[in-house]
């Protein structure tokens, strides 16, 4: 085992190798490689083996960060920049310096962000978001990302100079299917884990059985083969796991669901009328939202910049309020609308809807998180919203 990495695949050895061999350079690295491949661990290889070691690291997911937040986020912000902004904050770019940051799933930032990166990494500058002060600020980048860049960049969707500038030296992370000598070394490894865990005996595989596991094509990589290891581990009485046992436990097929969740419906599985609620809510959700924003801008006109076209102003609103979708097209009303003509007073309060829908919500949002093992993105596609949408609505009721 090195660096906390178990396997001996020439594949990884390469991926570890290099990662080795830049650490004690400044050079910019890219990481590619499937989600669930382990990723995460190659930045902070290069981080512990570098002159920065004793500086800060950080790891920041630009895709859970919403649109309307992450440059906030990365650069900071000062005080008044933005509703909301009650008093200035630093940005991750200016809180790590001197240190590294890792910025996972950088393909995910909106273009606009691509380019305040792309000016750090030339320069070592960046502006506060609100402000005209340029800073500096000294930063080693490692990015890595699970989607195939130069397809993003045809796309329009990622800047082609910032690719060449994060990719002076890549490092490829090998799926877990293109290292298949490395499977049940993993399996016996987090099966041990396990025991030690619960307390029980370690669960051990039938040779057909590991013939079927090496075999089996893993799209959730490692992080997929631990949940198994772990899922049969707790569930099976049995230390030693047959074929048929463990082929209870393995998707047929990607986005499938194991046999052993087939069969009668689940207490974490989606009803009509469950997705009847969510729908509902979502509506009751925004209407609720609308006023309240409606209402403070009327009693506080003085923070916010109105547009001369109503089309504008509710287009602005709706911006607000979905910050990570993309801008709604509103045609103009046949309608006088003067904001003047409707008071609100200060001490009026929008009225709270019934809750009922929203626990509901949350419950549905339970239920999704516990069936993909904590997988935003799956539960995300599944209860039908963005994984920005998701993890805001995470952050807003708390759930752990």
């Amino acid at each position: 085992m090195r660096f906390g990495i178990v396997g001996n695949s020439p594949l990884l050895d390469h991926a570890i190798h290099t990662a080795i061999q830049v650490a004690s350079t400044e050079i910019t690295v890219l990481i590619s490689g499937e989600s669930g491949a382990g990723k995460e661990v190659f930045p902070q290889i290069i981080h512990h083996l570098s002159p920065r070691k004793h500086g800060p690291y950080i790891a920041v997911n630009c895709g859970a960060i919403p649109e309307g937040t992450i440059d906030s986020e990365l650069f900071g912000h000062e005080k008044g920049s933005f509703t909301g902004a009650h008093e200035a904050r630093k940005g991750y770019f200016e809180v790590v310096n001197g240190g590294t940051i890792f910025l996972d799933e950088v393909a995910d930032l909106p273009l606009f962000t691509q380019v305040r990166l792309l000016r750090v990494l030339e320069t070592g500058e960046f502006i506060k978001v609100g402000s005209s002060k340029v800073q500096k600020t000294d930063v080693r980048v490692v990015a890595a990302s699970n989607i195939d860049i130069p397809n993003a960049i045809r796309s329009g969707k990622f800047r082609e100079d910032l690719f060449y500038r994060l990719s002076t030296v890549p490092i490829q992370v090998p799926s877990l299917r293109q290292r298949k000598e490395d499977v049940n070394i993993l399996f016996r490894k987090f099966a041990q884990d396990f025991a030690e865990k619960y307390r029980r005996p370690a669960i051990k595989l039938e040779a057909d059985a590991q013939e079927i596991l090496s075999e089996y094509r893993w799209p959730g990589n490692v992080r997929q083969l631990k949940n198994i290891t772990e899922q049969i581990s707790i569930l099976e009485k049995t230390r030693v796991i047959l074929p048929e046992i463990l082929q209870k436990y393995l998707p047929p097929e990607i986005g499938a669901l194991p046999v052993l969740f087939k069969g009668e419906t689940k207490s974490n599985e989606f009803s009509e009328r469950d997705l009847l609620y969510k729908v509902l809510f979502e509506m009751k959700k925004d209407i609720h939202d609308l006023k309240k924003l409606v209402a403070d801008i009327i009693q506080n006109p003085e923070e916010h910049s109105f547009p001369e076209e109503p089309s504008r102003l509710v287009q602005q609103i709706y911006h607000d309020l979905h910050p990570e979708e993309t801008a709604i097209s509103i045609k103009q009303p046949d309608i006088n609308f003067k904001i003047h003509e409707h008071k609100i007073h200060a001490h009026e309060e929008i009225p709270e809807e019934s809750l009922s829908l929203e626990d509901k919500e949350i419950e549905m949002i339970k239920k999704s998180l516990e069936k993909h093992k904590g997988k935003r993105k799956y539960a995300a596609k599944e209860l039908g919203i963005s994984e920005r949408t998701l993890y805001r609505k995470i952050n807003e009721y708390q759930i752990k």
